[in-house]
């Protein structure tokens, strides 16, 4: 240990130390933490009804004022980025070129193979593959009409809150349509509740849906019909992220059993969806692994909506419903 007293620090305190002391120096210092916190929660239940009501108003008026000046600055460099995003469509999409890049691995044979593609093929399904939440959604089957997308966009949208993301396709022979939208619909409470979300309706060509699958069987023996029996079955599909999960009508009634497994399966579709809004701002073109919300923050977060681009818990309406009842 320094002989300085001036220049005494913790490293020397936790060298003079043995384990178990340490040990002991810890837990207290955490018992001194707990208890300090609990006093400043008795100080304010101490306080009168009237004084805590108006530290509450001074709080929230605050809090109003930093969502206020946060989402004006999110709207502000939205429009900054946009040209990255607009240079990052021609590029991705072959409608100019990168200059001065090369591929440190290209062949001269791959060279003749390169000059007769443009743009970064798969640029969008690599992302959402890159991604560990949206990788677990995508099957097999989904990676071809996937790798027609040319462009994902996520918008705030204010009536109602919210956010919207938009899948751009390419004409491909799985689907009509060019745009599929994901809306998420948010309650402004005091903290971020999902309401509802809202998604394309997907317009199969014959033969192409990907949310499902043909299933024949062969005929019972004796059948006087020896024609195989087919149906169609429901199966795994990142397309089923635009049939969201129904909250019913506010007069239908749901038993507890239910409203918990929607309340799970709105969750899990939230993450999705924020996890896209993350993918959407890829702008590598190497496209290096798109890591989700969870994996970025170290935790596992169940959802996240701070303004579409922040991480934190959000509450579904069912699960809110079911508190204000317990209240």
């Amino acid at each position: 240990m320094s002989n300085d007293k001036e220049s005494f620090s913790m490293s020397d305190l936790g060298a003079a130390l043995n384990e178990e002391d340490r040990a002991g120096l810890v837990n207290a210092l955490k018992n001194k933490i707990q208890s300090l916190a609990g006093q400043h929660s008795d100080v304010l239940e101490s306080l009168s009804p009237h004084v805590r009501k108006r530290v509450e108003s001074q709080h929230d008026e605050l809090e109003a004022k930093f969502f206020e000046e946060r989402a004006a600055l999110e709207a502000k460099y939205q429009l900054l980025y946009q040209p990255l995003y607009n240079k990052r469509y021609d590029i991705v999409n072959g409608v100019s070129e990168v200059e001065g890049v090369t591929t440190e691995a290209a062949t001269e044979k791959e060279e003749d193979k390169e000059a007769n593609e443009k743009g970064v093929p798969d640029f969008w399904l690599n992302a959402m593959k890159n991604n560990e939440v949206l990788a677990e959604e995508i099957s097999e089957r989904d990676e071809g009409a996937l790798k027609y997308l040319k462009d994902i966009k996520w918008c705030r949208i204010d009536n109602p809150k919210g956010f919207k993301l938009e899948f751009f396709f390419e004409t491909n022979p799985f689907f009509k349509n060019t745009v599929l939208t994901k809306t998420y619909h948010m309650i402004d409470e005091d903290e971020p509740i999902l309401e509802k979300a809202i998604g394309t309706e997907i317009e199969w060509h014959p033969g192409k849906c990907l949310t499902q699958k043909l299933l024949k069987k062969k005929p019972k023996k004796g059948s006087k019909n020896a024609k195989p029996i087919t149906k169609t079955e429901n199966c795994e599909s990142f397309f089923n992220f635009f049939n969201p999960p129904q909250v019913p009508e506010e007069d239908e009634d749901i038993d507890e059993d239910a409203a918990e497994e929607l309340q799970n399966q709105m969750e899990q579709d939230y993450d999705i969806g924020d996890d896209a809004n993350h993918v959407s701002f890829a702008i590598g073109l190497g496209v290096p692994a798109v890591l989700s919300r969870a994996e970025e923050s170290g935790k596992s977060t169940r959802c996240g909506w701070s303004g579409g681009r922040e991480a934190s818990r959000v509450q579904t309406a069912v699960e809110f419903d079911q508190l204000h009842e317990q209240g």
